[in-house]
């Protein structure tokens, strides 16, 4: 697929998560750097960064009306901003890194979740924003010795429930109101790297540094279907109005070295979601990417690399007509 996309230049460091917001008129981005920034999808121009953090923010999420934005970041904080003004509402401390961050399907809370560093256990926090105070409404710990810590979490559908990805493969639900673990999966072999759902919050594609992404139903985390790839896969996004799935990832930098040529391609690659076969290709970073974001109009994609830039995709008419041949 040929396609001439926006480049969006403003981030010193690579990129570490994008987001769209609920009409897919702004763009987020977060970066190694300490600077989320937020965009024009239109025309790539950037409206303004968000001042605060003192290290690499891991995490970009925002709310359903587009007004407020959490970040979380290796600063030991999770932080609430407001858009529009770029001012900062609420900032949550925390004992350690603060790898990911959302907000629930009313926007009233936010989960994040911690790392295990310096001797501290991971955490899954949720706090209520409405609070003045930054006392969590629920704290629990992961217990280090039955599961390794969360690279990334969910809410699930009407908040009943989230979804939590970990660093040895396992997948895990937890009750939104005492904390327990209710389900547990394991069928990535390495750490899960990135969750997403589905328009309609049903389906979770799981993205893995075991080269693959995998689709699971969400309430019940029943294994579906399984995209092979011969690199590691950093972020997988499902199309809103299409049976389509988008893998990004490419062997880190300090691996390229030993390995073939072939594995280190930075494309973004297109599969059916029902078929589990590749039907495209989009080239474009220079370095791994470690972000994917499917336009809510299903339209137009967006990838953040490792190469800090985050370049958006209109899709062409070819790829609007493809249909799989079965």
């Amino acid at each position: 697929m040929v396609m001439k996309p926006l480049v969006l230049q403003g981030h010193e460091r690579s990129i570490t998560q994008i987001k769209y917001n609920h009409y897919g008129d702004l763009l987020f981005s977060s970066a190694k750097d300490a600077n989320p920034s937020v965009w024009y999808t239109v025309d790539g121009e950037r409206l303004g960064t968000y001042s605060g953090h003192r290290g690499t923010v891991w995490s970009i999420d925002v709310n359903w009306d587009s007004s407020k934005l959490v970040t979380g970041s290796a600063d030991l904080s999770a932080m609430v901003w407001d858009i529009e003004t770029g001012k900062s509402l609420q900032k949550y401390s925390a004992l350690s890194s603060v790898r990911s961050s959302n907000f629930s399907y009313c926007g009233n809370l936010v989960c994040y979740t911690t790392d295990y560093q310096m001797r501290h256990q991971p955490h899954i926090v949720v706090v209520d924003i409405r609070e003045s105070d930054s006392r969590p409404a629920l704290d629990f710990v992961v217990e280090g010795d039955t599961m390794s810590k969360p690279m990334c979490s969910l809410w699930g559908s009407l908040d009943q429930y989230l979804i939590t990805g970990h660093d040895d493969g396992t997948l895990a639900h937890w009750d939104i109101k005492t904390g327990e673990m209710t389900k547990k999966v394991k069928h990535h072999t390495s750490k899960i790297t990135d969750l997403q759902c589905s328009a309609d919050n049903m389906m979770l594609l799981t993205a893995s540094k075991d080269k693959t992404a995998k689709l699971f139903h969400a309430p019940t985390l029943d294994f579906m279907k399984a995209y092979t790839t011969e690199r590691p896969v950093n972020s997988a996004a499902i199309s809103p109005i299409r049976h389509h799935v988008v893998l990004g990832g490419g062997q880190e930098a300090m691996d390229v070295t030993t390995t073939s040529t072939k594995i280190g391609k930075f494309d973004a690659r297109f599969f059916h979601l029902v078929f589990e076969e590749e039907f495209g290709r989009v080239k474009g970073h220079f370095g791994p990417i470690n972000s994917l974001a499917f336009h809510p109009n299903g339209q137009s994609f967006s990838s953040g690399g490792e190469d800090g830039f985050v370049r958006v995709h209109q899709l062409d008419k070819e790829y609007k007509s493809f249909k799989m041949e079965y």
